[in-house]
């Protein structure tokens, strides 16, 4: 295999991540010889604990980071197009009342303050619409509507909301399915050349000449890795991996966020999401969620512990209960919550003196003594591709030979087709598996887009699908899974690559498990046997 004994890779990325993978997507593609070793599952930590939306980042326009939000939105409509079964449209509803105020540390409300004294903090009209205008343009939009004003007095969105809410407006964003995302990018990645390499820790890596020298522990044991460029894509641990792993001195550094969601049963009925703003000057999200769920979230806490310690407190379930308590007629309390998750979002450490005004914005530094190494702070997951870009333009003075960017509007796997044409993919595949159930075929589509049709084969009914572990989760789409997107585990399954563990009970989840065991033992023993016969 490429990147073992003698034989060098380009590029060697830890982190399976959304920016590893992204990167290993975009310098396979580009001709370099890349291998990626991921200590865990594909996007087991942040890149699956997301609010799971593709967004300029409207809030962040308060902090004058205009460049991110920018660039952020033109990438919504750009990846929209690249993966229509995974990212989709949304609408977000912003209620607005007078008491409304910004965040006392922003840019903005300094300026306001010192200029307009007697609103006190509050977020007036005008300024919101303003934003809203200035979203609309930034970013050059193209298939999304744009911002409108809306009448909560008759508009559906303002039933479930308290009557003190009258007016607001409405403007776009997008929804993506963010661990499948991750996924996504490593089977292209790997597609076009790349080694992926999950359940594989770097133990250490060191400079040897003008190569790295990486050691990895993995389910085929230890093994050594030969590269030219080594990029550290750790993600919560990018600083740890520095000191720990390749033992070299930094003042760089993350500040690690905790970013806490609930959900809970369905609240409100309509597709809309809504936007709410808090009296702290904070916001939060309420999301459709899986059809029969609301997703809510996020916080932004500061953390202090281990990345993979994250979980959403009591505390933070009470606050983000009382959020929405405060607009929703009917009071959201802790028995409506079904599931929580609870991800750590590695900051850049700009010195910003609280955990939501620390900068979304990524750093990508790059230390050319000796062997190149590449180490990516923060990011966020809209910007992503244009990450992975950046980080190619600075290695790409030791690659003379790579291919220039490429990756702007090609479809991932799957996403071969229209935007807006996952309807009628869903109705193409009740036609010609007329044992689908509607909701059936529509999880399929916005799971695999036109890989739906390759997972189900030449099946007649439900039965040629195999076992039936719940939720219509089938033994075709579990082998699909393990075969074909690195699922080994059914925590991988039914909490990453779909959220159907809101579905499945604890019994369905812990056979699944076992039969995805004695499933990857089996292929385990056949392939050690078939090397030793070699």
């Amino acid at each position: 295999m490429r990147g073992t004994g003698t034989e060098p890779v380009d590029l060697f990325i830890i982190g399976g991540g959304i920016n590893g993978c992204g990167i290993a997507r975009d310098a396979a593609g580009r001709g370099l010889r890349v291998t990626l070793a991921e200590m865990g599952d594909l996007a087991q930590a942040t890149s699956s604990a997301s609010t799971k939306l593709f967004h300029g980042g409207l809030r962040y326009l308060e902090y004058f980071e205009f460049r991110l939000v920018r660039e952020a939105l033109e990438e919504r409509e750009t990846l929209l197009v690249a993966m229509p079964h995974i990212s989709w449209p949304m609408r977000f509803v912003l209620p607005w009342q007078p008491e409304m105020r910004f965040a006392g540390d922003t840019p903005t409300a300094r300026i306001l303050g010192r200029l307009m004294p007697w609103m006190k903090g509050r977020r007036p009209a005008w300024l919101i619409r303003l934003a809203l205008e200035t979203y609309d343009r930034l970013g050059g939009r193209r298939i999304l509507p744009p911002a409108r004003p809306v009448d909560l007095t008759k508009d559906p969105a303002g039933a479930p909301l308290k009557p003190r809410f009258t007016r607001g407006w409405e403007y776009s964003d997008c929804w993506v399915e963010d661990s499948r995302l991750v996924v996504l990018n490593a089977r292209d990645a790997e597609r076009r050349g790349a080694t992926i390499l999950t359940r594989t820790e770097v133990v250490s890596a060191e400079r040897q000449g003008d190569l790295w020298r990486v050691t990895t522990e993995g389910r085929e044991g230890r093994r050594e890795h030969l590269a030219r460029a080594l990029v550290n894509a750790g993600g919560p641990w990018v600083a740890r991996i520095i000191r720990e792993k390749l033992h070299l001195p930094t003042r760089e550094n993350v500040r690690l966020v905790r970013g806490s969601h609930m959900v809970t049963r369905r609240l409100f009925d309509h597709d809309r999401c809504y936007f709410f703003q808090g009296k702290d000057g904070r916001i939060i999200f309420a999301i459709p969620y899986e059809t029969d769920f609301t997703l809510i979230g996020t916080t932004d806490q500061d953390h202090r512990g281990a990345p993979d310690e994250a979980r959403c407190t009591p505390e933070e379930q009470d606050y983000l209960c009382a959020f929405a308590s405060d607009y929703f007629a009917r009071p959201v309390t802790r028995d409506d919550i079904v599931w929580t998750y609870s991800g750590v979002r590695p900051l850049h450490d700009d010195g910003a003196h609280s955990a939501t005004a620390a900068t979304r914005d990524y750093v990508l530094s790059i230390d050319r003594q000796g062997a190149p190494l590449l180490n990516v702070f923060g990011g966020k997951i809209t910007t992503y591709r244009r990450l992975a870009e950046s980080a190619m333009t600075k290695l790409a003075p030791f690659f003379p030979e790579a291919g220039g960017s490429w990756t702007a509007g090609v479809a991932l796997p799957g996403g071969d087709f229209p935007w807006d044409g996952a309807s009628a993919l869903a109705e193409g595949l009740l036609r010609d598996f007329p044992f689908l159930t509607d909701r059936w075929a529509m999880r399929l589509v916005r799971a695999y887009g036109t890989d739906a049709r390759n997972l189900l084969g030449l099946a007649r009914n439900a039965l040629d699908l195999g076992q039936d572990f719940g939720a219509t989760l089938t033994e075709a789409e579990v082998r699909w899974l393990m075969r074909h997107e690195y699922a080994l585990r059914a925590e991988d399954v039914v909490w990453r690559r779909s959220k159907l563990g809101l579905r499945m009970s604890a019994e369905e989840i812990a056979a699944l498990d076992g039969w995805m065991r004695d499933v990857s033992g089996a292929a385990g023993a056949q392939a050690a046997g078939l090397a030793g016969a070699s």
